[in-house]
Parts: structure tokens; C-alpha cells; sequence
């Protein structure tokens, strides 16, 4: 049976997880495992149940006890479930609960390279990205454009970090990723020995469009792409084995990288799922 529980002080500390806790406090690099996320929205926490991750607490608007959290509720367990009405929630967190529900849960155990690598055929490499909606913007361009992991920079942001989650949909939950230990080198000679060839995107003379055939009949390629900003680091350009660039037009420098990322997750999908 839930544990519905009515908050009267918004100060008590088994609400810190969803006030008092920054990101980093979440994470809990000293203890991996008992580090938590949170999850936003009813959609996005069931992706993540979907997923198999363990909730702990949810904290959720009074009228969706019974309203639309109510076969969520239901999903998560005996876990507590605390409740008060959308002004004192917002006064809680700090920000309003755009879609009104939130779940604390168990950080997953972290996986390897290998482990999300096996059978893939194009991935995507986040270079020190650290903008929480780029981020979650990326892996939901990677889940609906097909791609078979995600994998990060030791300085990447966390894709777990709450804003992340809820740009992303859930899609977090969907792809699998993973973070590399160093980089560039030990993760370029990773996957150079995974069978993958690299392909950084960047703006340089010795670049190729995007739409070289080259890229397409690669058999298993990696998308490389860089911090905003500052694009991709020289070292790591100097070691892939392709650069390639995104025509523009109208004198536009570039793009976005969370924008780069879907045109490129499009365009060097396998030459065989081409219309």
C-alpha cells in the first residue's frame, strides 16, 4: 500500500533530496552507490520504472494522488509519497512542477563501453558538454534517430542531472550510455579497438560535408561532438579519422550543438536504412 504523506514543514529533512541536495550532492561520487536522480512528469518516471531504476520517494501535487499519478503511485510501490498543494511544492523545490509530480530513485550501477558498444553501429561521443538541455536535447535526437549509445567525456555533464532527464523525455532511460575514463586519447584508441572509425564534427579546412559517402559506408562510426562554444578540441580533431562540417547558408557559422547533433544523427545513419 502507498505511504501517502501530507507535508506540514517544508523544512523537514526527508524532503532534502527534492530541496536541499545540489546535483553533485545527488550524484554522491564518495558513495556510488547510494547516489539518487530525480525524475520530472509522470511519462518520464515511467520510462525510467520501464528501465528497471528503483524509486525511493515520489513527491507529487495533492489532486494527482487520485488524478493522473494515480497508476504511477501504484507502480512505485509502498515507497512515500509526499503531497501539498502546487504553491507550497514550489515553495519546497525553489521552481514550479511543470508537470506536477517528481521521484527520487536509485542511480543505476554505471556501465561499461564495452557493455553499451556490443552490436552497435553508430554512436555518439559528447566532448565536455556540459549544458543540462543540450545534453538531454542530444539523447533524444539519439533515441529518435536511431543511434545505439551515448558516450561521454570525463567533464560531460551528468545525463542523469534533473534538467537533463525531463529535455531528454525520458529518453535517458532508452539509450544506453556510458562514461569514458580518459579522453582524448584512451577513448579514441577505445574505439578504434571496438572496430568503430571517428568522425569529429567541426568547422576546418580539411573538413568533408557531412553527406560524404565515405562517412555513410562506414560500417561503425562514432559522431564526435564538442562543448558549446569552443567546438571540439584541436587534439581530438588531429585524432579522428574524418572531419566533417554541416553546410550553411546566409553566413551562419554553426549550429547548435544540440541542433548538429540531430542533422548528423540523420545524415551518417547506415547507408542500409536509407529510403
Amino acid at each position: 500500500m502507498p505511504d501517502i504523506i501530507e507535508i506540514t514543514d517544508i523544512r523537514a529533512p526527508e524532503l532534502d533530496v527534492y530541496a536541499r541536495l545540489t546535483e553533485a550532492q545527488l550524484l554522491n561520487r564518495l558513495d556510488p552507490g547510494n547516489g539518487l536522480f530525480i525524475a520530472e512528469s509522470p511519462v518520464v518516471i515511467g520510462y525510467a520504472l520501464d528501465a528497471g531504476h528503483v524509486p525511493v520517494s515520489l513527491l507529487m501535487e495533492r489532486r494527482h494522488v487520485t488524478g493522473k499519478a494515480a497508476a504511477l503511485i501504484t507502480r512505485c510501490g509502498d515507497v512515500p509519497v509526499y503531497t501539498a498543494d502546487k504553491e507550497a511544492l514550489q515553495a519546497l523545490t525553489g521552481y514550479p512542477l511543470t508537470r506536477g509530480v517528481l521521484c527520487a530513485m536509485r542511480r543505476p550501477a554505471p556501465r561499461t563501453v564495452e557493455a553499451v558498444c556490443a552490436g552497435a553501429r553508430r554512436v555518439a561521443v559528447l566532448e565536455d558538454i556540459v549544458d543540462t538541455t543540450n545534453v538531454g536535447a542530444i539523447f533524444r535526437s539519439a533515441a529518435a534517430l536511431g543511434l545505439d549509445a551515448v558516450l561521454l567525456s570525463p567533464a560531460c555533464c551528468d545525463p542523469l542531472n534533473r534538467r537533463a532527464v525531463r529535455v531528454s523525455m525520458g529518453t535517458v532511460f532508452q539509450v544506453p550510455w556510458a562514461r569514458l575514463d580518459d579522453w582524448p586519447a584512451g577513448g579514441l584508441g577505445q574505439l578504434g579497438g571496438l572496430g568503430f572509425r571517428t568522425v569529429a564534427m567541426a568547422l576546418t579546412d580539411a573538413s568533408v560535408p557531412i553527406d560524404d559517402p565515405i562517412l555513410k559506408r562506414t560500417d561503425k562510426l562514432a559522431v564526435v561532438l564538442g562543448t558549446e562554444g569552443d567546438g571540439l578540441s584541436p587534439a581530438t580533431i588531429a585524432a579522428c579519422d574524418y572531419t566533417a562540417r554541416i553546410p550553411m547558408a546566409h553566413g551562419v557559422d554553426s549550429l547548435n550543438v544540440a541542433a548538429a547533433s540531430a542533422v548528423a544523427f540523420w545524415e551518417l545513419r547506415p547507408k542500409e536504412e536509407r529510403p
